[in-house]
């Protein structure tokens, strides 16, 4: 009666249990006491929803066998998490599904009022994910690791002259990124050929706050449009929020004189737009970072032209309420927030 339940042992029991078989008589079936079944029960147990909306508790051989799968390693290797499989679950939904970075998926672990019987450091995760200790996390479903790119920052020579005022004439208010009110603005295009639609994407400096639009061309017209929206949507307060925006030289960003000048105060600005030197993305380099949490969503060369705008408002709010870092894992929607309440 010493026996330990097989998988196949399992698949047997779940199919004994949905044909209406007894604990005992799949106890003696298996050749095991009916307490092994009881305790095996509890493992694989889920709550089951019927055709009619009604919820019963079920078996699930699968399920069984995770758990018990879970607890062998957290013995047999000494792995911490193998003896926490809510916590292991919950980083492994944050990492796969929502898409966070190991460390984040760590904090938001340890912010979310679940009592986990455990704690795990970055490094440790890590060890596990790289060593396949997960069952459906692995180094795919992370963000791309690996060393930065070391960026020559010489300033190419400019083949023709940025349409508006360069960044060499930015105050040095942006640099030090002190002051709120400074962005970044891009494009985020999608397969080459195929894709008619593009993303603006505005990324202020000081919070890391997106604001992404889906635009139906890459029109210099288009973006305007998006500029007059916004600040429309703002008021007042879009001249103390959008004190200066950094461009690149794009096609699409060459309508200057038209980003700048206001839609609401006749003959007025509204902006002042400042044009990065041409191949130097790290001149935007909050806008480069940021297309990359994008990215997680979209990935480069896909076709984004059946996007709705529930799924790019989705990707904007999960950016800026994604824990970073940089902010000992504050968010940027957080510091935003903050930022245009001392301006109110």
């Amino acid at each position: 009666m010493g026996k330990h339940l097989s998988q196949s042992d399992r698949i047997k029991m779940e199919t004994m249990l949905n044909s209406g078989h007894k604990v005992i008589e799949i106890a003696g079936y298996l050749h095991v006491h009916r307490s092994t079944i009881y305790r095996e029960m509890k493992r694989g147990e889920y709550t089951h929803r019927n055709s009619d909306y009604t919820e019963e508790l079920r078996y699930s051989s699968d399920l069984g066998q995770k758990n018990h799968d879970w607890n062998a390693q957290g013995k047999g290797r000494n792995i911490k998490i193998g003896n926490d499989l809510p916590l292991a679950e919950y980083i492994e939904d944050k990492i796969v599904n929502d898409k966070y970075s190991p460390e984040a998926a760590l904090i938001a672990a340890a912010e979310s009022g679940i009592e986990f019987s455990t704690t795990i450091s970055v490094r440790t995760l890590y060890r596990y994910i790289d060593n396949g200790i997960f069952l459906k996390l692995t180094n795919k479903d992370l963000p791309v690791k690996g060393k930065r790119k070391n960026h020559n920052k010489k300033v190419k020579v400019q083949k023709r002259a940025s349409v508006g005022e360069s960044i060499e004439n930015r105050p040095d208010e942006v640099d030090n990124r002190e002051i709120f009110g400074h962005w970044e603005m891009d494009t985020v295009k999608g397969k080459r050929g195929t894709t008619k639609s593009c993303l603006l994407v505005l990324t202020e400096r000081k919070t890391r706050n997106e604001i992404i639009f889906k635009l139906a061309d890459q029109r210099a017209e288009s973006v305007v449009d998006a500029l007059d929206r916004l600040e429309r949507k703002w008021g007042d307060m879009f001249y103390k929020i959008f004190r200066s925006i950094t461009v690149d030289n794009g096609v699409e960003f060459s309508a200057y004189e038209d980003m700048e000048r206001s839609a609401v105060r006749e003959g007025e600005k509204r902006t002042y737009l400042f044009y990065c030197h041409p191949y130097s993305s790290w001149e935007r380099g909050t806008n480069e970072n940021t297309n990359r949490l994008i990215r997680r969503h979209i990935p480069k060369g896909e076709d984004f032209d059946e996007k709705q705008d529930k799924d790019i408002e989705y990707i904007e709010n999960w950016i800026n309420n994604y824990p970073r870092g940089i902010f000992s894992f504050r968010t940027s929607a957080q510091l935003f927030d903050e930022e245009v309440k001392k301006l109110a």
